[in-house]
């Protein structure tokens, strides 16, 4: 769910909207200190007239040494706090006020993203795509290992339902903790309905609190918005899917259900390769087996997974069903 040109400059207006929200605010507050706090004022056109001489000074002279200005500036500033403090309002009442003080409200930090901008664009982009309130519900606080049954045993593993449950949700809680760290990915697996997709929502949320960026698709969407980047289609560019490869952490849910071809392929191997040399953190989950996933995706994707992804399986009966039998709401 990278941003489209028209979500981006949503994001952009945004900002300016904040930025001249606190442009009034501050101006509000100068005419209030104004009126009540007058020596303020004096201050301030002091402050004016040392910038303007000190401005001078260095157009005559560059190597002119401005110490004694900015030693004069400093007592102007300590005596505006004093002032501002003595009639009971907070020292920096008259600084310009930031929603984000990293990137003084413009969504860039050196030239790079900034961690709000990347929050934002992770809340538009769920809204848009509907996850906004299904996050709301599907997260750690709603899951419930009440689903897994401990008289399920898992012939492969030996293992319970609950048990592999128990594991599953485990690793799901440290997941986000790992972000950015070598080998945090996993891949979930087990029949429909077993909980996966609620468990990769789990951990997007708090990804997401955590102000991390984080993308979700459905294996067809993801391969259909690759291919209109790589053609061109439909609005979208090679810039399109930068986000793929570079958001935080991204999650492919359902793989096993697109068409797979001949672009597909590659493109699936392209992805979890850059993210892995990127340290990016990915979550795949499939209805795939094993075995059905290595003869699938081919050795060569197999083996990737294998070596940098915790494997997860889930076993039960589906969710969805039991929801409806009881009435239930988590999972």
């Amino acid at each position: 769910m990278p941003l489209t040109n028209a979500q981006y400059d949503a994001l952009m207006r945004r900002y300016d909207e904040i930025r001249e929200r606190h442009r009034h605010e501050l101006l509000s507050r100068e005419e209030e200190i104004a009126s009540a706090v007058p020596y303020i004022k004096e201050l301030d056109e002091e402050a004016g007239r040392l910038s303007l001489a000190a401005a001078k000074a260095r157009i005559a002279d560059p190597k002119a040494d401005l110490s004694s200005y900015r030693q004069s500036m400093k007592l102007i500033t300590r005596k505006r706090e004093a002032a501002l403090l003595t009639h009971g309002y907070p020292a920096d009442y008259l600084e310009m006020q930031y929603d984000c003080p990293l990137c003084r409200d413009t969504g860039y930090t050196d030239g790079v993203r900034c961690t709000c901008f990347k929050k934002a664009a992770n809340e538009l982009l769920y809204k848009e795509y509907g996850l906004g309130d299904i996050l709301k519900e599907e997260n750690f606080a709603h899951f419930s290992l009440d689903y897994y049954p401990e008289d399920m045993i898992d012939p492969p593993t030996g293992r319970s339902a609950r048990e592999l449950a128990l594991k599953a949700l485990t690793a799901a809680k440290l997941f986000p903790d790992r972000i950015g760290m070598p080998g945090n990915n996993l891949l979930l697996y087990g029949n429909a309905g077993v909980g996966k997709t609620f468990l990769s929502h789990c951990i997007a949320a708090e990804v997401l609190d955590r102000s991390s960026s984080a993308l979700y698709f459905s294996a067809k969407d993801l391969f259909d918005l690759l291919a209109d980047a790589a053609f061109e289609r439909n609005g979208r560019n090679a810039s399109s899917a930068q986000a793929i490869y570079e958001c935080d952490c991204l999650t492919i849910d359902d793989l096993g259900t697109e068409s797979l071809n001949s672009f597909s392929l590659p493109q699936l191997f392209y992805i979890i390769n850059e993210r892995i040399l990127k340290n990016r953190s990915t979550i795949i989950s499939t209805n795939l087996m094993l075995d059905q996933f290595a003869e699938t995706y081919t050795e060569r994707i197999f083996s990737r997974i294998t070596s940098h992804y915790t494997i997860l399986k889930l076993i039960g009966q589906d969710i969805r069903m039991q929801k409806k039998a009881n009435g239930g709401r988590t999972c």
